[in-house]
């Protein structure tokens, strides 16, 4: 590469940065939704049911494995994550773009981000948990922690991400 084509490279601005906002919001609000909802999980499933880190992610994974899941250590740990920061990644941006086209979003970013943790939680553990290979509902007290849990750690949050990069 010539010294002027170098030069160029490094004084364009990245695509990531500069043409999109709304990707910038969404990476930023699926990092900080997953990190903290999955803390969150640990955490409550740590003191409840008594399980590591490896396992919560591993639960994750059996919906789509099955028990087996359980069987595949870091492996199907590693899987849990990744399907863990995908939902994630799809929630943030459902709210990033709910944000982006509604004045009533933005206004009430608070509400609106609690009312879309809530949601969230409700769509995964009423529709796509029950459908999975986990089939189970979770039981009061998983429901009670499950509904302030994503409606601070995804909803709250992914409102918050999109205040500080979208703007009002």
């Amino acid at each position: 590469m010539s010294t002027l084509a170098l030069q160029a490279s490094s004084t364009q601005p990245s695509t990531l940065g500069t043409r999109s906002p709304f990707l910038r919001a969404a990476a930023t609000a699926t990092l900080a939704v997953g990190v903290l909802d999955a803390l969150d999980g640990v955490a409550f499933f740590g003191i409840t049911a008594h399980k590591n880190p490896i396992q919560v992610l591993q639960f994750i994974a059996s919906g789509a494995l099955g028990p087996s899941a359980y069987d595949g250590g870091l492996a199907t740990a590693g899987l849990g994550a990744l399907f863990h920061f995908g939902i994630a990644a799809v929630a943030a941006a459902i709210y990033l773009g709910a944000y982006a086209r509604s004045s009533a979003v933005r206004t009430h970013w608070v509400a609106s981000g609690l009312a879309f943790g809530v949601s969230v939680w409700a769509v995964m553990n009423l529709v796509v948990v029950p459908l999975s290979a986990i089939g189970q509902l979770p039981d009061a007290l998983g429901v009670v922690h499950g509904l302030i849990g994503h409606a601070l750690t995804v909803g709250l949050t992914a409102a918050y991400v999109a205040r500080r990069k979208l703007g009002t």
